[in-house]
């Protein structure tokens, strides 16, 4: 076997994500097979056609890139330097191309200049990971930035930035190009997303934080106009290289040394679980020992400045300032922390930095870096991480052992009496706010806002469920609001509140994280209201579509994704404080079809003022999946079909007419950009198209009657299983009606019932294969899970040719009823799809839950303990996997035969 063949084999078993796109971009998989990591790399930057939109042909090139790079890093024919410069090469161009997309847009004929992408971070340092996001600040020059004659030039600014992060970070059936976070510009909670360079040189003299100095050691113009990018660069200098620091200064970048430890470092026990990245010992601290250095001698000694970790750390030991071995070491331990970090990344293309705690998901992560198991990837790691942390220490080595102070004594005491069973980690946390150096906490009004709430918020920490994680989500939240005085005074005004925010910092990540981005979510569970069930989808999406006078459409698409935010977070709230996750799961339902309503009415109407109206022609959206079947969880994405009525050949009557197909095709992308783009207010939901006719090759929209003939002719039998779970979920009473007709007729029709069981038996086959479980809890995926429980529905769905309900608890109750399948899958499929939606909220790896978590989870499962549903879930999988193995058993004997 070919070296090249081993390290396929490791990424097939252990790497899902790349097992796809081995598949997907064949002249890469092609050239990676030859051995030609070169040949691969050149491939993957070729994959996009000439026809294809700036966006789409950076999503394709991103994800044909992460393949070259990662089966070149896999096989050992790139080292880490190679790997992380690649990467951030394309980070570049694809800045690069967005940027000119975006001007190109607005001002064809315009001059590209005044306008630069400075890239910060690892970006900025030429040392991406392999799945990250990047952190650039956008900054232009009034004097020459183009806009239009009667455009403020600000505004001009912001937009082309606002477009340049839509470019990068719009998903689609392609995937993303870049998750972009511009939170690293000066004072975000208060400032636009560009600014003028003049005001950016004006803050970072005057203003800027010691840790901005330090962010500015990696800085570099990546995009744009770069000569205005280096002389902004050059003038703010003196800020980061400075020539003498005096004791407050050294003070101060002490003092972030010390602080960096305060976040998941502090009392994080080295193994399963351990954060790669922040952790005690990690690359944070081997990153920032060498920024402490630079900063301090780098302004005598300009070979010092260099922005790379491994470089500088080189350049810091041929100066004298560490002592080689200590540089040497520090290296060894960064080049292995960064490969396994990305080894991490390579499974799903997650941005994570956390070794698994689930041991099967370990061994994937060893085994893909060539290891036997987990285990050996616990003791590779080791011995580097517990000398990385004995190093740090000595930048500030008088801090565990000195006296604490009088304060410091007495809140210690009052900690340990509220509960905490380690008051250190906390205390380090209030010290960390109180310092000043986290923007939410800038001000003095915020700081006065945390006094006031501080004794009720760490009381009611202490008694949560799990204090330690819900005290880490806190510092993660707080770490990303623009500001946190509205919410401290929230809190203190509902101290109700908080004890409802413990328990979701404590078992909710997914809702943690919701908050970290828009903190007012919780001022919509003040009224009690918010606990009841969603109201039906008309009142919803009534509530939805409502403006103000004079606010437009861009008004529209902020307040949906408000509204309909604001709803999914109750929602979640609700199943932790104790709600039927199945009736939750039927609200998120009923909040997606309303916002779907909400959102394709108004740009139906925002396109018609345009271009008129199709005579005689409307569109249609068809829901499938968990959208059609009307019970969704918090993560579902929406499969949804474009159709339309009418004569295709027929032209709108506006003032730009367009043809009928072109006509639906534009109008359904502005709906899926409704739906999915990014805006100020957040993002609704991903949107997967690739259920229409034709998959990702066809047309967006088509015709109804393309729809009804392509199913009676060309669709292949998948295709028949997903309408299973098909449902209108926009469009006139008639064109529903119509639409029911083409459906009813396709289900209905006689097939050959054999060739139908074989081929669903053999995609079930497939997607084992290409998509296995996460592990024993990934409760979809697992055999006798959910979709084991499907297609048994499916299959029997067409063999007795009834109970064609989207509703998949209708259906199997109509099957039951009928006495085609055993009562028991009812509970089976009850419990299952409990399990799924809790897990999405307080799992989404689909790992075993935290122990502190586990008796939500059970309880919301209907369950007495932990223990007790571990065994109703064995037996309802155990139920599944009967009743699918019986009916698969005669079709899978007929195909491994065929195999044989």
């Amino acid at each position: 076997m070919t070296q090249w063949a081993q390290t396929e084999d490791r990424i097939r078993a252990h790497s899902p994500f790349l097992a796809r796109a081995l598949d997907r971009f064949p002249t890469v998989t092609q050239a990676l097979r030859a051995e030609d990591f070169e040949g691969a790399l050149a491939a993957a930057r070729n994959v996009a056609t000439p026809d294809d939109a700036v966006a789409r042909s950076l999503r394709r090139r991103r994800g044909a890139l992460a393949l070259a790079v990662a089966g070149a890093d896999l096989a050992g024919a790139w080292d880490v330097d190679r790997v992380t410069q690649t990467l951030s090469d394309f980070a570049d161009r694809a800045l690069e191309e967005a940027l000119s997309a975006a001007l190109h847009e607005r001002y064809p004929d315009a001059d590209r200049r005044g306008f630069v992408v400075l890239a910060l971070g690892k970006h900025g340092s030429r040392e991406l990971n392999y799945s990250s996001d990047i952190d650039p600040i956008l900054l232009y020059d009034p004097r020459t930035m183009p806009h239009g004659e009667r455009e403020d030039v600000a505004d001009a600014a912001v937009r082309i930035g606002r477009r340049i992060s839509e470019l990068l970070t719009a998903r689609d059936g392609d995937g993303y190009v870049f998750r972009v976070d511009l939170r690293l510009r000066p004072s975000p909670e208060a400032t636009p997303i560009a600014l003028p360079v003049d005001a950016a040189i004006g803050y970072y003299e005057s203003t800027a934080l010691g840790w901005e100095q330090a962010a500015f050691i990696r800085a570099r113009p990546a995009a744009g106009d770069k000569g205005l990018g280096e002389d902004f660069l050059r003038q703010i200098r003196p800020f980061v290289w400075r020539r003498s620091l005096d004791f407050g200064a050294i003070d101060a970048i002490v003092d972030i040394s010390r602080r960096i430890r305060d976040h998941y470092a502090q009392g994080q026990a080295f193994g399963p679980g351990y954060d790669l990245k922040r952790g005690r010992g990690g690359i944070r601290e081997v990153e920032f020992f060498a920024q402490v250095h630079q900063l301090i001698h780098g302004g005598r000694d300009p070979s010092l400045r260099s922005g790379n970790t491994r470089e500088a750390l080189r350049a810091l030991a041929a100066a004298g300032v560490i002592e080689r071995d200590v540089a040497d070491r520090l290296d060894a331990a960064y080049v292995l922390f960064r490969t396994v970090e990305h080894r991490l990344q390579m499974v799903e293309d997650r941005q994570t930095h956390e070794l698994p705690k689930s041991p099967d998901a370990l061994d994937d992560v060893a085994r893909l870096h060539g290891l036997a198991d987990g285990a050996a990837l616990i003791e590779t790691l080791r011995p580097h991480v517990e000398w990385v942390g004995r190093n740090y220490d000595r930048l500030t080595p008088d801090r565990e052992d000195a006296s604490l102070s009088r304060d410091e004594e007495r809140l210690k005491a009052q900690l340990a009496d509220m509960g905490f069973v380690d008051a250190d980690t906390p205390l380090a946390r209030i010290a960390r706010w109180r310092g000043g150096t986290v923007r939410a906490l800038r001000s003095a009004p915020s700081r006065e806002a945390l006094e006031a709430l501080l004794p009720g918020l760490m009381r009611a920490l202490a008694t949560a469920p799990d204090p330690s994680r819900a005290l880490n989500r806190l510092d993660d939240m707080i770490a990303r609001l623009p500001s946190a005085i509205n919410f401290f005074k929230l809190l203190a005004a509902r101290p109700a509140l908080v004890g409802l925010l413990a328990e979701i910092l404590s078992h909710a990540p997914t809702l943690a994280d919701a908050l970290g981005r828009r903190a007012e979510l919780l001022d919509g569970l003040i009224d009690a209201s918010a606990f009841d069930p969603a109201p039906l989808v008309e009142p919803l999406t009534a509530q939805f579509a409502a403006l103000e006078p004079g606010e437009d459409y861009q008004a529209l698409l902020d307040r949906v994704r408000q509204r309909v935010n604001d709803r999914r977070f109750a929602i979640g709230a609700q199943i932790i404080r104790g709600g039927d996750p199945l009736e939750a799961g039927r609200g998120y339902g009923r909040v997606a079809e309303a916002a779907i309503r909400a959102l394709a009415g108004g740009t139906v109407a925002e396109f018609e003022s345009v271009h008129g109206k199709v005579p005689g022609g409307e569109l249609l959206i068809l829901a499938l999946g968990r959208m059609g079947g009307g019970v969704l969880t918090h993560a579902s994405d929406l499969d949804l079909v474009y159709l339309f009525t009418g004569d295709f050949a027929t032209e709108s009557d506006g003032e730009k007419p367009l043809g009928a197909t072109q006509y639906f095709n534009r109008l359904a992308q502005r709906i899926t950009n409704a739906l999915s783009v990014q805006t100020a207010s957040g993002r609704l939901y991903e949107v997967d198209t690739r259920l229409r006719p034709s998959g990702a090759q066809g047309l967006l929209a088509v015709s109804l009657d393309s729809f009804a003939r392509y199913q009676r002719e060309e669709a292949w039998t998948w295709e028949h299983l997903a309408l299973t779970r098909a449902r209108a979920v926009f469009g006139s009473a008639e064109a529903r009606a119509a639409l029911d007709a083409v459906l009813a007729e396709t289900l209905r029709h006689p097939r050959d019932l054999d060739s139908l069981a074989r081929e669903a038996v053999k995609m079930r086959g497939d997607i084992a294969r290409h998509k296995p479980p996460a592990g024993d809890f990934d409760v979809k995926l697992v055999p006798g899970g959910l979709v084991d429980l499907e297609f048994l529905i499916h299959v029997s769905q067409f063999r007795h040719r009834m109970a064609f309900d989207p509703d998949l608890s209708v259906a199997l109750a109509d099957l039951v009823a009928a006495g085609h399948l055993p009562s028991s899958l009812v509970a089976a499929h009850d419990l299952i799809t409990r399990f799924l939606i809790v897990s999405r909220l307080v799992s989404p790896a689909s790992t075993e839950p935290q122990e502190a978590t586990r008796p939500l989870v059970a309880r919301a499962c209907g369950a007495d303990s932990w223990d007790s549903l571990l065994e109703s879930y064995a037996k309802a999988r155990q139920c599944v996997s009967a009743s699918w193995g019986a009916l698969a058993a005669p079709y899978q004997e007929v195909r491994d035969a065929g195999q044989g």
